[in-house]
C-alpha cells in the first residue's frame, strides 16, 4: 500500500491566526494521520495530513471536513473558483 498525503491551504481573515490554531488544536482532525499545520505567511496556511492508505484519508474525510467547518467562519476567499480552500490529495510517488 502507498502513503497518501492530503494539503489544504488557507487564508484567514485579518486578527483571526491565533484563533484559526486554537481552534485546529482543539480538533482530532485524524487519528490515523500525522497531521501538521504549517504557517505560510502572515495570513497563509496550509494543513497537511499524510496517511498510511488511501483507505485511511477516505475514513478520515468526515473529520477533515469537521475541522473545515469549524473555522470556515475564520477563513478568506483565496479566490472565486476556489472558494475559502485550495485542497490536493494523492499518493506519495517518492519517499526519502
Amino acid at each position: 500500500m502507498s502513503k497518501y498525503i492530503s494539503t489544504v491551504r488557507f487564508r484567514v481573515k485579518d486578527g483571526q491566526s491565533d484563533e484559526f490554531v486554537a481552534r485546529q488544536e482543539a480538533m482530532n482532525i485524524a487519528e490515523a494521520a500525522q497531521t501538521y499545520i504549517i504557517k505560510t505567511g502572515e495570513k497563509t496556511f496550509a494543513f497537511v495530513a499524510i496517511f498510511e492508505s488511501e483507505q485511511h484519508l477516505i475514513d478520515a474525510r468526515p473529520q477533515m471536513i469537521t475541522s473545515l467547518d469549524s473555522v470556515r467562519d475564520l477563513l478568506e476567499e483565496i479566490s472565486p473558483e476556489l472558494g475559502v480552500t485550495d485542497p490536493a490529495s494523492g499518493p506519495v510517488v517518492l519517499e526519502r
